[in-house]
């Protein structure tokens, strides 16, 4: 039997900050990967996925500066060398990743560990035996239960496709398939998305969501709503989608069928049971405010896996990995600091939002005005021949304070953190306005925008 002061499973953006410094404090450490060292982000998630939203990018930025800017002639994606450069950033990550917990004295291993007592674990043919473990395992794709499941393709598996098919539909209407519909598109295939819901990408502004939707059909992506998906086949060397739509059953036909439709924990292989751990299956590990186990107070849980309720996103599962490491080290607990959380969809324009929405400000009884407007005309927007720019700010009378800014425009991704920043500090709009910022730029666009 092995004894660890603490045993982390999981090697993503949660997990290496409790490694390293516990480990850094004399602790010794050890540290469970059941894929590759190195997590979700960084090998087939958020870092990869920009190389192909910026390659769909180049290509748009050309198409739409044909004649204008420059003479784009018949510019595309090489889909090969695209998902080859993409590996050139990857390949390297598992090895590098565990040779450098290794080289700070943590142990590592190879495989999924399952709790087999309430203060034990099985890895293999070892017996673990912990002061603490952290669960960090991040996410799994959602379950779709239809018939056909099995022929639809992941995302991970998307961005190693060898050659990207004419014909792709997407299953869902999140981040996954709407950044991911915008590469296919501008790689000149012809994309679908079925959303479940009346309304794709329901944690941001609906009227900015509408927009990108419009934009998102200008390019030809297919977006159909309240679509509930029924069943997948196989027939012909294609794939035949069909869902409900309006009480009616309809098709679609696809040489891919891509999985966008959610994801849950990745709790199923840890027998949590076994180690008294509270967990649902949807939500994660059922934990206090410091990350801590309701139910057994040797664990803590941080990012996707954890049922914490904010966004599952990579700066909040680092929030909480942090905060871990601090109440693991420290006598007093510490409790995150999620405030302010900034998303957004890496579409073509992007889509970026922070705070509250207009209805989330409602429900708060806050009396607010609301800042909204089409900055199509704008010259940071036109001068790059975008035609689809909005934003919407909510501002607190009382107070002058920024409950929540949206905005959809090129440069948003990088725009929306500025107004991180401000809410953060507790700035008001009126501080915003009254700052010099260097002209002309995107970020000079708040000055008009509060």
């Amino acid at each position: 039997m092995r004894e660890f002061d603490l045993l982390i499973i999981g090697t993503g953006p949660a997990a290496g900050d409790a490694a390293k410094k516990c480990a850094a404090a004399g602790w010794e450490v050890g540290i469970a990967e059941s894929r590759e060292f190195g997590g979700t982000c960084a090998l087939r998630g958020c870092n990869p996925k920009k190389v192909f939203v910026h390659a769909a990018a180049v290509v748009d930025a050309a198409r739409r500066s044909d004649g204008k800017l420059c003479d784009a002639g018949d510019i595309k994606i090489n889909w090969s060398n695209l998902v080859a450069f993409k590996n050139s950033f990857v390949e390297g990550i598992p090895k590098d990743s565990r040779k450098a917990y290794e080289e700070k004295g943590i142990e590592t291993f190879l495989g999924s560990p399952e709790f087999i007592s309430a203060t034990q674990l099985r890895i293999g043919d070892e017996t673990i035996q912990p002061k603490h473990v952290l669960i960090a395992t991040g996410a799994k794709p959602r379950p779709l239960e239809i018939d056909g499941e099995e022929l639809i393709t992941l995302s991970d598996e998307f961005m190693n496709l060898s050659n990207l098919p004419k014909n792709v539909v997407f299953i869902g209407g999140g981040y996954i398939s709407f950044e991911f519909a915008h590469v296919a598109a501008r790689a000149d295939s012809e994309v679908t998305i079925l959303e479940r819901s009346n309304q794709p990408l329901g944690h941001f502004e609906s009227n900015l969501v509408d927009s990108l939707i419009v934009k998102s059909r200008e390019i030809g992506i297919n977006v159909v709503t309240e679509a509930a998906v029924e069943k997948v086949e196989e027939a012909n060397g294609c794939y035949c989608v069909t869902y409900s739509k309006d009480g009616n059953s309809q098709t679609v036909q696809a040489d891919l069928v891509v999985h966008g439709a959610g994801r849950v924990p990745n709790l199923s292989e840890l027998n949590l049971e076994a180690g008294n751990v509270d967990f649902d299956a949807n939500q994660g590990v059922a934990v206090d405010r410091f990350l801590r186990s309701k139910s057994n107070p040797m664990v803590y849980a941080a990012g996707d896996c954890a049922a914490t309720g904010v966004a599952p996103l990579t700066p909040t599962a680092s929030a909480e990995g942090y905060t871990v490491t601090k109440n693991l080290l420290n006598d007093k607990p510490i409790e995150v600091d999620y405030n302010p959380i900034p998303a957004v969809v890496f579409t073509i324009p992007p889509l970026a939002s922070v705070g509250l929405t207009e209805g989330q400000a409602h429900a708060t009884g806050k009396s607010f005005r609301v800042e909204a407007k089409d900055a199509s005309d704008w010259g940071t927007v036109s001068k790059v021949c975008e035609t689809t720019a909005a934003y919407k700010l909510i501002i607190e009378k009382e107070t002058d304070r920024i409950l929540g800014a949206h905005v959809l425009s090129p440069g948003a991704d990088d725009l929306i953190n500025l107004f991180a920043v401000v809410m953060k500090l507790n700035g008001k709009a009126s501080d915003l306005k009254s700052t010099l910022l260097a002209f002309p730029t995107s970020t000079y666009n708040v000055r008009q925008m509060v």
